[in-house]
C-alpha cells in the first residue's frame, strides 16, 4: 500500500459509501446521499485531476431532445421507454437548475434548430408526420409549446447546405465547467469527500464489507456505487455499456457572429452552438465508429478535419473562423439509450450508460442511484 497511516486515518477510515466517478452522476449521488443521510461518510473516487469522461468535456447542450432524435429513438425503443427517458431529461434538468441555480451553471434557454439537408427529405417527412404526437408528450411535461417549423432561420443565420429546420423552443445550453465546479462545491459543502488520482480496477463484496482494488492499494467501505459511465466496463465486465468518444472543437471569438442557440444536423451526429462569440462544434463519430469506440481520450485527426470543413462550408461560410482548441470526451452508450440503474450485489449499485444525455438526466440518475443504494427504491432498469 502506498498510503501512509495519516492518510488512512484521515481519508479512508470508516467509509460508508465509495462512489466511483466524479462526474455529474457521481457527484449528484453523493449530494443526494448526504441530503438524505447526513451521518454517512461518503467519498467520491476519481482517477483523474478532474472528471475524466464527459461531464467537463461535453458540448454543454442541455439535451432536452430534438424531434429527429426522438423519432429515431422510437425505432429502437418502445413508446413508453421513450416517454420515460423524456421525463427523465425534464426532471433531471429541473433538479440540476434547482440545486445549483441558472447563474452558477451558465444556463441559457436560447432554443435549438434541427437542420436537414436535401438528402434527408425522408427523415424530415418522418419527423413532420410525428411532430403533433411527440409535441403532445413534450408539452404535457413542460406545459408549453416546444417544436415548430423554422426553415426561414437557415438563411437568417447564413448557414449553407440545409433545406429544412425544426425548432425546439425549450432547448438550453450550459457552461459545463461552471456546472462541474458548482457541483463539486455543493458536494464538499455538505460533507462529501472527493479524492482525485484514485483509479478503481475492481471490487469484491465480503460479508458486510466491500473491498476495492485501486492503484493506491485496497480500500474498504460498507457500500459502493459505480458511476463512471463510459469507463464502467473497466470495473463491470458484463454490462451493456461501452465507451463512445466524441470529438469537439471551439473557435476563437468571431466578431460578426449573429446567432445564439444550439443546433443539430445529420441525425444528431453533428452539433454546434455559440459560446459567447465563439462557435463550438462536435460530433462525427459516425465517420469512424470502430476507432471512436474507445476510452482513450485523444483527438482524431480524421474527424477533426471533417469538423473544420463543415465549420467553414456549412456553419460559418465567409467568416473564416480560427480554431482555438480541440478535444475529446468519453460517453457511455449501449444497445438502448435507457440508462442502467441497478443493484449488482448486496451492497453495490451501478448508474451508468447515459447515452449522450448526461447533462439532462445525470443529476436525476444520481438521486435514483442513491435511493437504490439506501433501499428506498427498486432497480430502475
Amino acid at each position: 500500500m502506498r498510503i501512509s497511516f495519516w492518510e488512512r486515518e484521515q481519508y479512508l477510515k470508516n467509509i460508508d459509501v465509495f462512489i466511483v466517478g466524479s462526474g455529474l452522476v457521481g457527484l449528484s449521488a453523493g449530494i443526494a446521499l448526504k441530503m438524505k443521510r447526513p451521518e454517512l461518510k461518503v467519498t467520491v473516487l476519481e482517477k483523474s485531476w478532474l472528471s475524466s469522461g464527459a461531464s467537463s468535456k461535453n458540448a454543454g447542450f442541455a439535451c432536452f431532445g430534438s424531434l429527429g432524435e426522438l423519432v429515431d429513438d422510437l425505432k429502437s425503443m418502445d413508446e413508453n421507454t421513450v416517454k420515460e427517458t423524456l421525463l427523465l431529461r425534464w426532471e433531471g434538468l429541473k433538479n440540476l437548475r434547482t440545486w445549483l441555480g441558472d447563474k452558477a451553471i451558465g444556463y441559457e434557454e436560447n432554443g435549438s434548430l434541427e437542420l436537414f439537408g436535401s438528402d434527408e427529405e425522408e427523415h424530415f417527412q418522418d419527423c413532420l408526420e410525428k411532430l403533433d404526437s411527440i409535441e403532445s408528450w413534450v408539452s404535457g411535461i413542460s406545459g408549453s409549446p416546444t417544436y415548430k417549423l423554422s426553415t426561414d432561420k437557415i438563411a437568417k443565420h447564413n448557414f449553407s447546405g440545409f433545406k429544412h429546420a425544426i425548432e425546439n423552443c425549450l432547448e438550453g445550453q450550459i457552461d459545463t465547467g461552471k456546472m462541474l465546479n458548482a457541483l463539486v462545491e455543493k458536494a464538499k459543502k455538505i460533507g462529501v469527500q472527493i479524492l482525485n488520482g484514485v483509479e478503481v480496477f475492481g471490487f469484491e463484496e465480503t460479508g458486510e464489507k466491500v473491498v476495492l482494488n485501486t492503484n493506491e492499494g485496497e480500500f474498504n467501505s460498507r457500500k459502493i456505487l459505480i458511476a463512471n459511465n463510459g469507463f464502467a466496463n473497466k470495473v463491470l465486465k458484463n454490462l451493456d455499456v461501452k465507451p463512445a468518444r466524441a470529438q469537439v472543437l471551439i473557435t476563437k471569438e468571431i466578431e460578426n457572429l449573429n446567432w445564439k442557440g444550439t443546433f443539430h444536423f445529420d441525425r444528431g451526429y453533428y452539433y454546434f452552438r455559440n459560446v459567447g462569440k465563439r462557435i463550438l462544434l462536435g460530433g462525427g463519430r459516425n465517420l469512424d465508429y470502430e476507432a471512436e469506440t474507445t476510452s482513450e481520450i485523444a483527438t482524431s485527426e480524421k474527424i477533426q478535419k471533417a469538423l473544420i470543413r463543415l465549420l467553414n462550408e456549412k456553419i460559418a461560410p465567409g467568416l473564416n473562423p480560427e480554431i482555438d482548441m480541440q478535444w475529446a470526451g468519453i460517453m457511455g452508450v449501449g444497445d438502448t439509450k435507457k440508462p442502467i440503474i441497478k443493484s449488482i450485489g448486496v451492497n453495490s449499485v451501478c448508474a451508468v450508460r447515459m447515452g449522450g444525455m448526461g447533462i439532462a438526466i445525470g443529476s436525476k440518475i444520481g438521486v435514483k442511484a442513491a435511493e437504490l443504494l439506501l433501499g428506498e427504491s427498486t432497480d430502475a432498469s
